[in-house]
């Protein structure tokens, strides 16, 4: 792992004096992962693909800035999660919700049969959450950003995000729980 680092950074000094081979080889490195971020913001291949490009753009140009205290592949995370933030609100599709009341009876944990779920039904159900369950889980679960980094992200106070967090995560209990029941009805 430290020869890797040692091979980023050099690929970096050399990105910095304008090298377009060591720009092409960080660029293959970190364009698919940047693209998923972005893509897991936006929901749109197009938009997600345009943010990736002006990350990049905008990593190259300002990497005097990237002081090395953070792994770059997260420095890089941070600008194409800032810019789909940023495009997201610009396309109106984000906007304040009001936060769902979710009754509080208790989702027995027994019914849902967690061995049996996949990963992709998972990212599906979450995407089909309303846009700030979606945003908050996406960045918290699939993302890795813990509570202070999505207040940070999102400007948001913590007990929202903390509120926002464990509401999404009871409402896709409750969609999991109601496919799950689905399936042993109607047997699909």
């Amino acid at each position: 792992m430290e020869a890797n680092n040692q091979h980023t950074n050099q690929l970096l000094e050399r990105c910095k004096k304008s090298d377009h081979n060591a720009q092409m080889q960080i660029y293959k490195a970190y364009y698919r992962a940047m693209y998923n971020s972005a893509f897991r913001i936006l929901k749109n291949e197009f938009e997600a693909e345009d943010i990736m490009q002006e990350a990049f753009l905008t990593a190259f140009t300002k990497l005097d800035s990237y002081k090395g205290e953070v792994a770059f592949g997260a420095w890089l995370k941070r600008i194409v999660i800032n810019k789909s933030l940023t495009q997201l609100k610009k396309n109106t599709k984000y906007q304040e919700v009001k936060m769902e009341v979710i009754p509080n009876y208790d989702i027995v944990e027994e019914t849902i049969d967690y061995s049996s779920l996949k990963a992709s039904e998972v990212i599906e159900k979450i995407n089909g959450l309303k846009d700030n369950y979606r945003l908050v889980l996406n960045l918290h679960l699939i993302e890795g950003f813990d509570y202070e980094e999505i207040c940070q992200i999102l400007n948001y106070t913590n007990e929202n995000v903390r509120t926002t967090i464990s509401r999404a995560k009871k409402k896709l209990k409750q969609v999991l729980l109601q496919d799950t029941t689905n399936t042993q009805v109607y047997g699909r």
